[in-house]
């Protein structure tokens, strides 16, 4: 096992950028993996490509997987409302997409022991986003205990770490550190609707404007002429 080395879930969005840098700054290796997984706001995958070259990463790798083919969400299904009228309290919303980071974690822990690397960078975020159950700190440590004991590395004692880092951060957190680490957070991708501009009044653009507007960053903020 490589110590050094980083599998990030890269989605396109501001937090698992920003996780990716981070273990960048801490030296690790960084192999980027993102997923195509019939998402209604494809520009994400645009974005992962651009920010890997940014970042420079050792390898970008983009798996497909249709989550579309069966729905459940608003972000897989068009036929579904994206909802615009901001979060609710104690209400997970039709974006949560049923098993995604479940699938996602299994197949980035997949190739983390294939490559060798001791850890697998998550941008899951358990303060701003909307009460999704698979961004939550005890689904991650749940989810820990069973990499353990379902991988060769992980019964032989040395198994890969989920690392999210930002867990327990703000989104305004995510934004200095974003600001600090130089990323270009005008090439991210955050919305939930797959048009040409970001639309600024989904739940996700309303916490990513927010934050940016508390970080004097106006000029960031989604562009919705």
């Amino acid at each position: 096992m490589n110590q050094n080395t980083t599998i990030a879930l890269l989605s396109g969005g501001l937090d698992s950028a920003t996780a990716a840098a981070i273990a960048q700054e801490a030296g690790q290796r960084v192999i980027g993996l993102s997923f195509d997984y019939g998402q209604r706001h494809r520009r994400e995958l645009q974005a992962a490509s651009d920010l890997a070259k940014y970042l420079n990463l050792t390898e970008h790798q983009t798996i497909k997987i249709n989550l579309a083919s069966w729905g459940g969400s608003s972000l897989t299904d068009i036929q579904k409302t994206i909802p615009t009228k901001g979060i609710m309290k104690g209400v997970i919303p039709n974006t949560y997409v049923p098993g995604r980071n479940t699938v996602f974690i299994a197949i980035g822990l997949s190739f983390a022991e294939a490559r060798g690397a001791n850890q697998v960078a998550l941008g899951i975020n358990a303060m701003d986003y909307s009460g999704y159950p698979d961004c939550r700190p005890d689904y991650l440590n749940a989810y820990q205990t069973l990499a353990n004991l379902s991988s060769k590395t992980g019964r032989e004692g040395n198994g890969i770490k989920l690392w999210a880092p930002l867990i327990n951060w703000d989104k305004l957190e995510i934004i200095q550190e974003a600001l600090r680490l130089n990323i270009p957070i005008e090439k991210t991708w955050s919305c939930y609707k797959g048009e040409k501009k970001a639309c600024g009044i989904c739940d996700s653009c309303r916490i990513r404007d927010g934050a940016l507007i508390k970080a004097g960053r106006i000029d960031l903020c989604s562009d919705r002429s």
